[in-house]
């Protein structure tokens, strides 16, 4: 349930809309939007999670889509999901295709009625596994010279430099499915630990104590450095890190975006809880699918809970 252990896959939005690219073609552009909307507007946004599977299906470039429901930030149990918080990933075939979507019916009708759009650029970095019996991102093994320098010109301040992100996806097994979420507890409340470093500069302990469904990037930080001397994005940890799914059960992911691809490494295998559910994946067999992925953020826009993810140094805009 975090980096650098595998992930997630099966239903989603649309059939597939071509083949996925491999490392002997061009890495696709791959988009993640993340809603939130207001609480008398969450039927409307239901209906468009069941009307955009059809509707994404027709749109020109999109090679892979995937709608999500999420939760709060540092939230990542099945549990955790918020009828006010959605989300898109999406696969492109060129940043033209990833930049008419906006104008889109899908995209024109989402921004009528979520209050807060977090929109980031992807390029993939490494990828392993499927999502619904694809691998929608390549195979780009980790070849980091392949990747576009952040900072892509979008009209806007370019992102923090060195910003990597991160995207688990798994079809739980349904035998193991409730010993998973128990094995996978202690990593969830170590992750939004992390997260919560990130807000407010507290360093984050090693234990479990902390709880994972609590929303632990609430907007409330000023610019200035918070308790703990340490402004917003020094910390190691995660500056996003969100749980995201395509079913209530059974369909499990989380996406995070991290300072470097050095925190993603120091989460994954110096973090004692997460070392030991590695340790047990092979042994149990959790997953009937996975995959993970790792990217280089090249731009974006947007907050998430009054907070921009991709330039934690910059000034914080209020919730």
């Amino acid at each position: 349930m975090s980096p650098e252990e595998a992930s997630r896959t099966d239903a989603a939005p649309g059939r597939p809309h071509g083949p996925s690219p491999t490392d002997s073609g061009p890495l696709p552009l791959v988009t993640v939007d993340l809603w939130r909307v207001p609480a008398h507007r969450v039927g409307g946004a239901l209906g468009r999670m069941v009307i955009d599977r059809v509707r994404l299906r027709r749109v020109d470039g999109l090679t892979f889509a995937r709608l999500v429901g999420t939760g709060a930030p540092g939230a990542f149990a099945p549990w955790d999901a918020e009828p006010r918080r959605w989300g898109l990933v999406a696969v492109w075939d060129s940043p033209a295709a990833a930049r008419a979507f906006q104008s889109s019916p899908p995209a024109r009708s989402w921004a009528r009625v979520a209050d807060e759009h977090f929109h980031v650029e992807l390029r993939p970095l490494a990828s392993r596994g499927r999502w619904s019996r694809r691998e929608p991102f390549g195979t780009p093994a980790g070849a980091p010279g392949r990747a576009t320098a952040p900072g892509t010109p979008g009209g806007h301040e370019p992102v923090a430099p060195g910003l990597v992100a991160v995207l688990t996806r798994a079809r739980l097994t349904p035998r193991h499915a409730v010993t998973f979420w128990r094995a996978a507890a202690p990593v969830a409340a170590d992750l939004a630990a992390l997260a919560r470093e990130f807000a407010t500069g507290t360093p984050a302990a090693t234990g479990t104590a902390a709880r994972a469904s609590a929303p632990v990037i609430s907007g409330t930080a000023s610019p200035t450095a918070p308790p703990g001397g340490r402004r917003p994005g020094r910390a190691g940890g995660p500056t996003l890190a969100i749980g995201i799914g395509e079913a209530p059960i059974g369909l499990q992911g989380t996406f995070s975006v991290w300072p470097s691809l050095a925190a993603v490494r120091a989460f994954a295998y110096r973090r004692p809880a997460h070392a030991a559910v590695v340790r047990r994946t092979g042994e149990v067999g959790w997953y009937a699918e996975e995959l993970f992925a790792r990217f280089a953020v090249l731009d974006g826009h947007g907050t998430v809970d009054g907070r921009d993810p991709l330039r934690p140094d910059s000034s914080w805009t209020a919730r």
